[in-house]
């Protein structure tokens, strides 16, 4: 079965090219040019990944992607038109897995959508845990002292991969490389930020697992280390 990939955009010249370039590439597409359509298709569908612009009528793009890391899992792709920090910033931080900046190439797009993909689907079963916490990497369940936690795609990778790396200090371009496949077209902000979310879902009772090693990254501290 092909992956189905959402298009939400509200330029329909921009939305039709897109899923011309991901029906090429072997997808199935579909495509919507608002957000509360887009919310309403993202229920119905189930679709493997939304393409979503940042700037929507109606819904805008920050504020559906924010409700629908709240309700799933599902891979964010957020397109915007603007070249500010502050914009990829506040899509990240709404859940987005990876953004792309207008003008693009549709066939990065493409590519970053498989990249995504792959990231998804070829999880091998394995569940980890270090101290309250526990993940599952198939289903990319999180639970915190036996409480679930929804975290984003990101938040997820980021978290993964400090339990894998217990009690070690990793730069932030050891961050990207081991959790995104240096994939992560971003910048040391944008993980800055992911972290900041992820500290905050992770803490319980003022116990915070993720310190800042001030001038060089982040360590992953378990109660044994």
């Amino acid at each position: 079965m092909r992956s189905m990939i959402l298009i939400v955009e509200d330029d329909k010249r921009i939305a039709n090219w897109l899923k011309i370039f991901f029906e090429q590439a072997g997808f199935a597409a579909k495509v919507t040019h608002d957000g509360r359509t887009g919310l309403t298709l993202a229920r119905t569908l189930a679709p493997d990944l939304i393409v979503l612009d940042l700037m929507l009528p109606g819904l805008d793009g920050i504020e559906l992607c924010r409700i629908l890391r709240r309700e799933s899992d599902v891979p964010i792709i957020m397109l915007t038109a603007r070249d500010a920090h502050t914009d990829r910033i506040s899509g990240l931080e709404s859940g987005a897995d990876d953004y792309v900046v207008k003008p693009f190439d549709p066939e990065e797009v493409v590519a970053r959508a498989r990249a995504v993909l792959r990231r998804v689907n070829d999880k091998v079963q394995q569940e980890l845990t270090c101290g309250n916490i526990t993940i599952d990497e198939t289903t990319q369940r999180v639970t915190v002292n036996e409480q679930p936690v929804c975290l984003s795609h990101a938040q997820f990778l980021l978290l993964a991969t400090f339990m894998r790396h217990p009690n070690q200090v990793l730069t932030r371009d050891q961050l990207i490389a081991l959790a995104f496949n240096n994939s992560f077209d971003g910048y040391d902000r944008a993980i800055d930020s992911h972290i900041s979310r992820l500290r905050r879902q992770i803490a319980v009772d003022g116990r915070q697992p993720i310190q800042t090693v001030y001038g060089t990254g982040y360590r992953f501290v378990t109660e044994d280390g």
